[in-house]
């Protein structure tokens, strides 16, 4: 028996759009190009010999066009990893549900995600221009915690070990963190031979999550000199952004292919900053373009 998606459970507009995107089914290309800035999407969108759609929604911009004869789709989801639940989900719906009859499509359409962003280093190797691709994610943010299946994609060991160190182990008040992989594939194809590889936390915030204080004191000082000492089978945490985790942890469990690859705009460590790098990001919106 197929199953059904409720009214109330998959909400789709009056003109067959998803609720959120505004996106059609027919819209979505299998190649799909994730950035925060919903200003990025132009930036993309430039690069397109043709465009055939491009839509608007609160934080949420589309543009579906042809580069070099590959069809691709690019969408804007804001900040944090409570709008990739949000942005993965419906684009998975728009994939693998018939909005006609609300049921699932019987053979499964596997999307190929790259999220574009910035990020901030966390080691020597990772200076200011850095491209990261994020191999594995440190999910701050609780996300993946809400699905079943979580456990069977999570590197648990992994999980165990970062716990211990940071010493949150039985503590009620800290987070919950799941270590989730990347696509190889993907991640083959798209950070090649000219990106750093490396282990990205996602945190729930841009502020204390991530080790800054302004005037709210921070309940651990120190949690950033433990995340940059941490050290597990030859890994160590490269840099800090606020969405890998759940795009990498919802697409394995869906059965799509996703990765996140990332310009270090800050570099913790050292403490330099460049928030001039526009120009430079286009760089890497041309790579992942001719890669994807």
């Amino acid at each position: 028996m197929k199953k059904y998606f409720a009214p109330s459970e998959l909400l789709i507009n009056d003109d067959g759009s998803v609720f959120h995107l505004h996106l059609k089914p027919e819209w979505l290309a299998d190649k799909v190009i994730l950035v925060g800035d919903p200003g990025r999407v132009p930036m993309v969108g430039a690069h397109f010999d043709n465009r055939e759609c491009d839509v608007e929604s609160r934080e949420f911009r589309s543009i579906t066009g042809t580069y070099k004869g590959k069809r691709i789709t690019v969408v804007s989801t804001g900040i944090g990893c409570d709008n990739i639940d949000i942005v993965v989900n419906e684009l998975d719906a728009l994939a693998n549900i018939d909005f006609a009859t609300r049921e699932e499509n019987p053979v499964l359409r596997r999307l190929e995600m790259v999220r574009i962003g910035t990020c901030g280093g966390l080691q020597p190797d990772t200076p200011v221009g850095t491209f990261v691709c994020s191999q594995k994610s440190i999910g701050f943010d609780g996300l993946l915690n809400f699905y079943a299946g979580r456990n069977a994609v999570c590197d648990l060991p992994f999980e165990r070990a970062f716990i211990n160190h940071m010493g949150w182990t039985g503590n009620m008040c800290a987070p919950a963190p799941y270590v989730i992989d990347a696509d190889s594939e993907l991640i083959e194809r798209i950070a090649a031979a000219d990106m750093v590889r490396g282990v990205t936390i996602a945190a729930g915030g841009f502020f204390g999550p991530q080790g800054r204080e302004l005037r709210i004191p921070l309940a651990d000082p120190c949690q950033n000199e433990k995340i940059e000492s941490f050290a597990y089978n030859g890994y160590r945490i490269t840099n800090f952004e606020m969405e890998s985790s759940a795009l990498a942890g919802l697409s394995r469990l869906m059965g799509h292919k996703a990765t996140t690859v990332c310009m270090v705009i800050a570099n913790r460590l050292i403490k330099e900053a460049n928030t001039g790098y526009k120009n430079t990001i286009d760089t890497l919106i041309e790579t992942v373009l001719n890669r994807i």
